[in-house]
């Protein structure tokens, strides 16, 4: 049988490269930081989502090292049984306490959150109203779920109206949407639809992978940037992202919702708690956002700056209030020809296309971080420059 799937496996492999859709790894060989070492030579890394620079921190490695010590390598079983530490607690309370909810469940990843959150909580009786470009993650927690499902066009208030207006015969109610959305960097509209969810009797749900740490005056998310902390029922996150880069997701909101998950979550009770050393680095990581802004400041400063001078010459970027800055270039194999040729002037990048964004829309994702260095944000788009003019992207 194997050998008719092989030919099968083949055909499409060589289709996807034919197609210019084939993905390809490039291996690191340093920390993660605003500079790496890629086969042997040294890049400035603009694609990865470290947006606060603390991937490669000290004190989260020295607090990382401490647990590993005092509290060993792993914990060989789940939480309910024998897998729960003091730490994993501390930690739970900690990002209940920043995001200002109730209380929180840690997951391997948010990947697992969201895959964790709806079929324990929702029936065929219910309604999920979804985002159109909601995270893959929520997409397949959705799929896992009977809740009647509905979806609005991305941060179309007139279309989730229209669809909780459909929905109004379902027993609960649960829109969904990311915070910051990954591909374009817009935020979503939490506002209007914490406005909308109270008009229609309906709850919110709200993933801040990619706006935690980074949206709002002290980065903690879309809930601040809109004055709803402790208002939204649901929200998810990572600290795979600007909170130390590692692994690791969670659910934080309200205390029965949170109960109950602990209860009944598959992810959560069938999977390994999250090792010591990345939950002592997490304890680590909400101490220090505590204590200080600098990095958020400067994280919105050097976006703020990338941004102007790219628009200064001639892209075509998306409009962003994160650190995701979306440079427009639409051909698939145009985005992955220009980020190579970035690549060859130092500058570590990554084209997007199908299935990742809608086909016509490839782009290269470019990701700011409070460790790059306003040097190091020059000579990206000194970069971009020169090989925008080389393809014909900008004028001369």
């Amino acid at each position: 049988m194997y050998s008719d799937f092989q030919q099968h496996l083949s055909a499409e492999l060589t289709a996807i490269k034919e197609a210019g859709l084939y993905k390809n790894e490039r291996l690191i060989c340093s920390p993660q930081g605003a500079e790496i070492t890629v086969n042997g030579k040294t890049v400035l890394n603009f694609c990865a989502n470290n947006y606060l620079g603390l991937a490669d921190h000290q004190a989260l490695i020295d607090a990382a090292k401490h647990a590993l010590d005092t509290r060993g390598y792993g914990m060989s079983s789940v939480r309910f049984i024998c897998g729960t530490q003091d730490l994993h607690k501390e930690l739970e309370a900690a990002i209940a306490h920043f995001f200002g909810t109730e209380d929180t469940i840690l997951y391997a990843a948010c990947f697992d959150a969201n895959g964790g959150v709806f079929e324990p909580l929702l029936t065929d009786e219910d309604a999920i109203i979804s985002d159109a470009l909601n995270h893959a993650s929520i997409i397949d927690g959705v799929r896992l779920c009977k809740a009647q499902r509905f979806r609005y066009a991305n941060a179309d208030m007139a279309d989730l109206e229209a669809q909780l207006q459909a929905a109004q015969a379902c027993r609960f109610r649960l829109i969904v949407t990311d915070g910051v959305f990954s591909m374009d960097g817009n935020v979503c509209p939490l506002d209007q639809i914490y406005a909308l969810a109270n008009r229609y009797n309906a709850m919110v749900m709200v993933d801040e992978s990619h706006s935690a740490g980074v949206v709002g005056a002290t980065g903690r998310g879309v809930t601040e940037q809109f004055d709803l902390r402790g208002e939204i029922e649901i929200i998810t996150g990572t600290l795979g992202k600007a909170f130390g880069g590692a692994v690791g997701g969670f659910t934080t909101g309200k205390k029965e919702i949170i109960d109950l998950l602990r209860q009944r979550s598959r992810p959560y009770l069938f999977s390994n708690s999250l090792p010591p050393m990345i939950v002592a680095a997490g304890i680590e990581l909400f101490r220090m956002m505590n204590s200080t802004n600098e990095r958020q400041e400067r994280l919105h400063a050097n976006t703020l700056y990338f941004r102007e001078k790219m628009l200064a010459a001639g892209f075509d970027i998306k409009p962003t209030q994160s650190a995701i800055c979306a440079v427009m270039l639409y051909d698939a194999k145009l985005s992955q020809e220009f980020a190579a040729r970035l690549q060859d002037e130092g500058i570590y990048v990554t084209g997007f296309y199908y299935p990742v964004v809608p086909k016509g829309q490839a782009r290269i994702r470019v990701q700011i971080s409070a460790a790059h260095e306003r040097a190091h944000l020059d000579k990206c788009i000194a970069a971009f420059t020169k090989i925008g003019r080389e393809l014909g992207v900008v004028g001369a």
